[in-house]
This record gives structure tokens, C-alpha cells and sequence, in this order.
């Protein structure tokens, strides 16, 4: 009869592709083991200390008998805590995320120990959602160091994480942190059903896992958050949302959410309700100008010359009167024109890439001026869409908007503003009707809920939040109560 392979042998026979795998010997009296581990990503100082240490103490002086085997069995052996396993695939699982297993003739299982070190950098200060008061620490690759940034701001035990393994061949720990009581239990059971249908070879970044989980993937409008900061992932479980952290990702994923929520900043908590208040508005005002003021401009110039004062209206004319091409075409020319130099600030190298952006549109927009291109109102006009689309707090929400102003732009450069009336009604309309993992993505805008008003336009004192906002559906509405209680 064929002999079954031993856990070694199959492990060997698994990892026999992977040469930075070592086995390193042991023999202690009449037993032979076996340490198998990945230098590269294990700490070495814990191996050899709490494991390689006590099993050369032990081969120099071997055993006459089994005593040893029960000191393991009791955990007396090795200082280090340690868990024991007969499953061949976690075995070989736990070698390659940096844990050091011990195969032992004698032993009924093998031994993991989480010796796991990765690369890691300092928690670095946000870069992207900068604050003037508040917090300044940001995530990083580190899933640990992550997770302990957000445990030092929650500290309860009803804040719950999932562990998961995706990707076939990456096999990234992503954590599902909610908490419970806070959250919706259906809303954890579908991000849970929708992960178990994720077949990927490869997990590389958050956005990999977002596209399969959202319930609209082709909508332009983003329908989760990203943030790098995590008071902002704690300030969104307690109001009963849910968030994602991959390893290897300096951002979360926060879902769901509304417009609304991607309107505001952290800032917005962190300094009183008047300015708070006042910054919205403005940040409202400007993203409907980024949206619409290019769209207006050559509607109204080329469409209905008669709302425009008349010294302003001759002022216009005369710029225009030497420029060859349409406003319409004048207009998606200066847009693309300004994309490209927004792009290439971008990609350029990052001390060149803000001065090389700024000196570029600035040159560019003179010459195209001078050589009678494009005229100087549109240059203005082009410029303050460009400043407007950077007030959006959240970068895929200004995406959005950056995209569908191309469209918009062309309606009212052939409708005049008739175009831009039936568009803006059909971004509307489809916002209206968008979900974000069942939430109304315009809530409590439509539908119209009058309590969470006090958090969307405007932002009132933290001690009249007495409730969450019923956009997320959390279980418990209190946040406070009514009155203050005693002592």
C-alpha cells in the first residue's frame, strides 16, 4: 500500500517553485525536525531568539525520551505564542505571509509562529485631506499600523473586524470594520456576498474591489469614499457606515454615502459651526460653477447676447471680434488644453510638476491671447472653472464633474440654454435615482428628510447632533441624549 506524503513533504512539494523558502534542519535525540520559513519577510531577531534559540539548547542536549514533545504540547517549549495546524494549504499559506512553521516527527501538527515583518514606512502627515486644526496622521501600506491608528480613536468592544483573504494569487488581507449596533447587519451581509463572488487573480489597490462591490459601476458619480485620514474612518463608523482597509493600501474605503457626504471636509468639525457653515456654501457655489460657467459663458455669447450688459456684452465682442473659430470650439480647445497641463502637473516630477503647471497655463494662456486664438474672457472664465474644481473635497466627485462638463459644454454650445437647462435636469434626475448600497444617493436632499438638513447645507453645533443621520440606517439613532445627565 502507498504511503500517504507527510505535511512536509506535501509543503515542500507545493513550495518547490518558491527558492527563498528555507528548510533548516533539526535533530534533537531521535527526532527530526524541520523549521521552514521566508527570511525576507520574517523577523529574524523573534526567530532566532524565540524558536531557533531553544532548539539548539535542545539538540545539544538531546532528550533520552518524549519529554520535550509534552513540553511543546503544554506550550512551555517556546516563548513565543504560537498555534498549531494539519491543514496543508494553511500551512503553506502562513510560510508565504511570514510566519515560521516547525514540522516535527512525533508531533500530531505543525507549528505557526507570526513572525510576519514587512517594509514599512513612518505614519507619514495627511497629504491629500490637509486640515488646518485637527489631526495630521494618515494611513499606510501597514494593515497593522492601520488598524492600530483606528483602534487608538475607538476604543469599545462592539467595534467589529472581519479578516478576509482576496486575490488567487496575491492573497491580500483586506479588514471589514463596522460597529455593531451601528451598522446594519443586511449591509454587512451584502459586502460579504459580494466579496465571496470576487474571482480575481490579483488585489493591487482598493479600486480593485470597489468596482465589483458598488451597485452602479458604470456611473460616473463615485459611490463609495476613499480617505486617507483616520479620524475620518471613525467619525464614519459612528454614524453607522462601514469601512474597508486593504494591506499594501494608504486609503480606506468608507460606504456607503450620499453626495453630500462627499461635499464635506474633516475640516468642517474641526472649526465653528459660522465658518464651517460659510465654507459649504462657498464649496456648493463653486461646483456649480465648475459644472456650468464654461457651458454658460459660450451659451450666452453665442445664444442670447441680451442678458449680458451692454458694456460688458461690447467688451466681450471686442475681444472676440479677430478670433477665427466658434465660442463653442474655442471653448472644448481651452478645456482640454487646461486637462492637459493638470495631467502633466501630475505625472512631472514633484518638485517641477506645480511650478512647470502654473508658469505653463500662464504662458500658454498669453501667447493664445496674443496670437488671437482665444480671447481673453474665456481664458478668465476657463481659469476660475479650473480653481473651482479643486474645491471639491473628494477627488472622484470632482472627476465627475470635470467629465461631465464636456458633454454639458456641447449642449449649450448648440441649445443655448435650453441645453443646459434639460442637462443639468438630467444629472438631476439621475442623481435622484442613483443608490449607494441602498441609500439614496441625494439624501436627505431627495428624499426630502428635514432633521438631516442640520449637517448638509449648513453645519449646527455639535450638541444639537443628538441623532445619526438617517441616510446609513443605523439601528441606534441616538448619539446623545436629550439632556445633559447629572455629574
Amino acid at each position: 500500500m502507498k504511503r500517504k506524503p507527510s505535511l512536509l513533504e506535501q509543503t515542500r512539494t507545493q513550495l518547490e517553485k518558491s527558492t527563498d523558502v528555507m528548510f533548516q534542519p533539526f535533530k534533537i535525540g531521535p527526532f527530526n525536525c524541520q523549521l521552514a520559513y521566508i527570511r525576507s519577510i520574517v523577523d529574524t531577531k523573534a526567530l532566532i531568539e524565540g524558536i531557533v534559540t531553544p532548539l539548539i539548547r535542545a539538540a545539544a542536549e538531546p532528550p533520552q525520551d518524549s519529554s520535550w514533545l509534552e513540553r511543546i504540547e503544554n506550550r512551555s517549549f517556546f516563548a513565543i505564542e504560537h498555534k498549531r495546524s494539519t491543514d496543508q494549504a494553511e500551512i503553506a499559506d502562513a510560510i508565504l505571509t511570514g510566519h515560521a512553521v516547525l514540522f516535527c516527527d512525533g508531533l500530531p501538527s505543525v507549528l505557526l509562529f507570526p513572525l510576519t515583518q514587512y517594509e514599512k514606512r513612518a505614519v507619514p502627515e495627511t497629504s491629500n485631506e490637509v486640515v488646518v486644526v485637527g489631526p495630521q496622521r494618515a494611513f499606510i501600506e501597514d494593515l497593522d499600523v492601520n488598524m492600530s491608528l483606528l483602534r487608538q480613536i475607538i476604543k469599545h468592544p462592539d467595534l467589529t473586524v472581519n479578516t478576509r483573504k482576496v486575490g488567487r494569487f496575491t492573497r491580500s488581507r483586506i479588514n471589514i470594520i463596522y460597529i455593531a449596533g451601528l451598522c446594519r447587519q443586511e449591509l454587512v451581509d451584502n459586502i460579504n456576498q459580494k466579496l465571496d463572488q470576487v474571482k480575481l487573480d490579483g488585489i493591487l489597490g482598493m479600486n480593485y474591489l470597489a468596482e465589483y462591490l458598488e451597485d452602479s459601476p458604470f456611473s460616473p458619480f463615485p459611490q463609495y469614499q476613499y480617505t486617507e485620514r483616520p479620524d475620518t474612518v471613525a467619525a464614519s463608523l459612528l454614524e453607522g457606515r462601514l469601512a474597508i482597509i486593504q494591506e499594501g493600501t494608504p486609503y480606506v474605503v468608507i460606504l456607503p454615502v450620499t453626495f453630500f457626504s462627499l461635499v464635506q471636509s474633516a475640516e468642517d468639525y474641526y472649526q465653528r459651526f459660522y465658518a464651517a457653515t460659510f465654507i459649504r456654501l462657498v464649496r456648493l457655489l463653486f461646483i456649480a460653477i465648475s459644472f456650468l460657467l464654461p457651458s454658460l459663458y459660450v451659451a450666452i455669447t453665442t445664444f442670447h447676447p441680451e442678458i449680458i450688459p451692454t458694456s460688458l456684452l461690447i467688451t466681450i465682442a471686442s475681444a472676440r471680434e479677430n478670433i477665427p473659430f466658434p465660442a463653442l470650439l474655442e471653448a472644448l480647445a481651452m478645456e482640454l488644453t487646461f486637462e492637459g497641463l493638470r495631467e502633466a502637473g501630475i505625472r512631472i516630477p514633484k518638485p517641477l510638476g506645480q511650478t512647470v503647471s502654473i508658469i505653463g497655463g500662464i504662458v500658454i494662456g498669453q501667447a493664445a491671447v496674443a496670437a488671437g486664438i482665444v480671447s481673453a474672457p474665456l481664458v478668465i472664465v476657463v481659469s476660475i472653472t479650473g480653481i473651482a474644481s479643486f474645491i471639491v473635497p473628494h477627488f472622484e466627485l470632482s472627476t465627475a464633474f470635470r467629465l461631465l462638463r464636456f458633454p454639458v459644454l456641447i449642449l449649450g454650445g448648440t441649445l443655448g440654454i435650453l441645453g443646459i437647462i434639460v442637462s443639468t435636469y438630467l444629472v438631476y434626475l439621475y442623481l435622484v435615482h442613483l443608490r449607494s448600497f441602498g441609500v439614496p444617493y441625494f439624501q436627505p436632499l431627495a428624499p426630502f428628510i428635514w432633521k438631516d438638513i442640520k449637517d448638509t447645507f449648513v453645519r449646527v453645533p455639535i450638541f444639537l447632533m443628538k441623532e445619526r443621520p438617517s441616510s446609513y440606517g443605523s439601528p441606534d439613532r441616538r448619539r446623545q441624549p436629550d439632556k445633559k445627565e447629572p455629574g
